[in-house]
């Protein structure tokens, strides 16, 4: 087991989270879940977390079923890391 921090990247570790009926439905509203130059916006990650975690509702996904805490963690992560690509 290694003991250094690994990256989480918009590519590899948070586009996968959302599920491509995800991404149509709320493509009507103008949040582009798929598009890392969409989502790699400061405001935008963090009005899609507050969503992702409950913090304003509707929660997202809408209808559910809701994100594990490990993967909104996973999102914060990325979004504190940087926005990796």
């Amino acid at each position: 087991m290694s003991n250094a921090i690994s990256v989480v990247s918009f590519s590899k570790d948070v586009a996968p989270l959302f599920r491509p009926s995800d991404i149509e439905q709320m493509k009507v509203y103008g949040v582009l879940l798929n598009k890392y130059e969409w989502l790699s916006k400061p405001a935008n990650a963090r009005l899609v977390f507050a969503y992702l975690s409950g913090q304003r509702t509707p929660r997202m996904p809408l209808g559910g079923p809701y994100w594990s805490d490990e993967q909104v963690n996973l999102f914060l992560q990325w979004m504190n890391g940087g926005y990796q690509p």
